[in-house]
């Protein structure tokens, strides 16, 4: 018996975490099918987990499998009985609820804008965002995605689609509004490039938010600053146009150098400049320092990139929902691992060793129980003694 067993009080099992999930979506989501479907939503959502879990797609799972309905009865429901409004507003409800409660009074936020590259038909490109070429196309099914980082952990608190026309300080609006209804408090705001503006800056200090962004060398000035001199902090501003009305908005900005041998300039240094406005940064070490926190969150799209259903249909509806049944694993994964897998100790928990890919393969195999899903396949004549031991 393992010391982890013996500090256990039971166990949570495979099939226990498929029911939470699915249960959790079912509550959420209230889809209704009629009394003649010859399937419930449960069904639904079994296909959904096990899909996301798997990372493969609907089809796929479905044809597969010996329990489910066929794909084209879910894909014809998941298209007629989801709507854009209802999966954005009870999707953030779903990722909040097992993520407020376990939060501290004090916690990181993020804001991170993700781009996935469209190369499909120039015809369907309603509902996609636009941005500067990456990965050879300006077309991406485009999120923005709020977060809470506590103890190097990342909890997904809302997730946004972007469509052409939205901009960085949009963006940065509703989540700020958003934030400012919960009730801890904010330590700090780390945002990504894509938010340094004047209407962004002028937001985080009206909000009244300790913040660090990295600069863009926008400028004569600025180019200069980060191609010459050594560590130190300087003062910037950015003219910004709003209305038909300019403003100047202010700031110190950070420059930290750092010796990268046969690397960067003539004298192998590389400066990194950040806008910074919080009481506890006092060097620009720590300026950088603080901001490769915020380096996690690449993590948390790796996972989610891993743990996510492969389609090629352009319905938004569909694809959001996809990205927020994503992201609901992981936030599922830490709420469960903190509430019943951590052991309660003096001086904090003890978090036990539960991988997020131990977690995903446990739901897999659930999920292949639960649809009954191929364990075998036909052959032309019967397996010889090398496939015994």
């Amino acid at each position: 018996m393992t010391k982890h067993d013996q500090q256990a009080d039971g166990d949570i099992h495979e099939d226990q975490l498929l029911n939470f999930l699915v249960n959790a979506l079912t509550g959420a989501f209230g889809v209704s099918l009629g009394e003649n479907a010859d399937l419930d939503p449960e069904d639904i959502y079994e296909v959904l987990v096990g899909a996301t879990a798997d990372g493969t797609s609907i089809s796929t799972l479905c044809d597969r499998s010996k329990d489910s309905s066929s794909s084209t009865n879910i894909l014809r429901h998941l298209r007629t009985k989801f709507d854009l409004e209802t999966v954005t507003t009870v999707g953030n409800t779903l990722l909040q609820e097992y993520t407020l409660d376990v939060l501290p009074e004090q916690v990181e936020i993020v804001i991170d804008l993700h781009l996935r590259p469209y190369y499909g038909d120039e015809d369907e490109t309603d509902g996609l965002y636009y941005s500067e070429a990456k990965d050879g196309t300006t077309a991406f099914h485009a999120y923005a995605t709020l977060y809470a980082r506590v103890r190097n952990k990342r909890y997904t608190l809302a997730v946004r689609r972007l469509t052409d026309g939205d901009t960085a300080s949009s963006v940065l609006a509703e989540f700020l509004g958003l934030v400012d209804r919960f009730d801890f408090e904010v330590k700090a705001l780390y945002v990504d490039s894509e938010f340094y503006d004047g209407k962004c800056l002028t937001l985080m200090q009206a909000h009244n938010h300790a913040y660090v962004v990295p600069v863009i060398a926008w400028g004569n000035d600025i180019q200069q600053e980060l191609s010459e001199g050594w560590s130190r902090e300087i003062d910037h501003d950015l003219t910004t146009e709003f209305d038909g009305h300019e403003w100047t908005v202010e700031f110190p900005v950070m420059i930290d150098c750092t010796y990268k041998m046969g690397r960067y300039d003539e004298h192998s240094v590389a400066r990194h400049g950040y806008a910074v406005d919080a009481p506890f940064i006092d060097t620009p070490r720590q300026a950088r320092r603080h901001y490769s926190k915020r380096f996690g969150i690449e993590a948390t799209y790796r996972l989610s990139e891993s743990s996510l259903i492969s389609t090629t249909v352009t319905d938004q509806t569909r694809r959001l929902l996809f990205v927020v049944i994503s992201l609901l694993l992981q936030n599922v994964w830490r709420y469960l691992h903190w509430e019943y897998v951590a052991t309660p100790r003096r001086g904090g928990r003890r978090l036990w060793w539960w991988p997020f890919e131990e977690f995903i393969r446990m739901v897999t195999r659930a999920a292949w129980n639960a649809l009954s899903v191929r364990r075998s396949i036909p052959a032309n004549r019967p397996p010889d003694d090398r496939f015994e031991r």
